[in-house]
């Protein structure tokens, strides 16, 4: 193969067919422009960040050396699931199904795409700004709130509603009630 030829072979197109992510760097089977197909390209993505390419996807591949033995594919991209209409400076984390979380110029927004969306592995959660809430709230091993609480809705404790339950053997006067039970 002539210099020129192994100079123009350095950079091409690839098209992911297959991934193999079990090694320390995933390996992609990718078609090149010149229709080979390596079955052990390295994938080099950011660290911080791993994801695995659908078939379909696109990458640059560089052969290393302007060899065709060492392929090397980078910044793998699926032009049928990228997100359009970003604003300058925004970032959005997104896969295949429609879940994304995304930096906007106003604020974080994070889409389950009907998926729930779990927090695991601490032992806190602390948020430091109002919490409004439009679903149920569900939780486990009790609750301590400091300061008050205000419901616009009945309120029940261990099956006692604040609003319809009555006390009996009350007699009507200035008196009060003993203390809830």
């Amino acid at each position: 193969m002539s210099l020129a030829d192994r100079v123009r072979g350095m950079v091409s197109r690839a098209v992911v067919s297959l991934v193999n992510d079990a090694f320390k760097m995933q390996a992609l089977q990718v078609t090149l422009q010149a229709d080979q197909t390596p079955d052990d390209a390295e994938h080099f993505q950011h660290y911080g960040y791993t994801s695995v390419p659908l078939p379909g996807a696109e990458g640059i591949a560089l052969a290393v050396g302007g060899s065709s033995g060492h392929i090397v594919v980078i910044n793998v991209d699926d032009r049928r699931y990228r997100i359009k209409g970003l604003a300058a400076g925004e970032v959005c984390l997104y896969d295949d199904q429609g879940q994304r979380v995304h930096l906007t110029r106003a604020g974080i927004v994070v889409k389950g795409a009907g998926k729930p969306v779990t927090i695991t592995d601490t032992p806190l959660v602390k948020i430091e700004a109002n919490l409004q809430v439009t679903g149920s709230i569900t939780g486990q091993n009790g609750m301590a709130v400091t300061g008050a609480i205000a419901a616009t809705g009945d309120v029940t404790a261990a099956g006692t509603s604040l609003r319809t339950h009555v006390h009996s053997g009350v007699q009507p006067g200035a008196g009060n009630t003993g203390a809830p039970v």
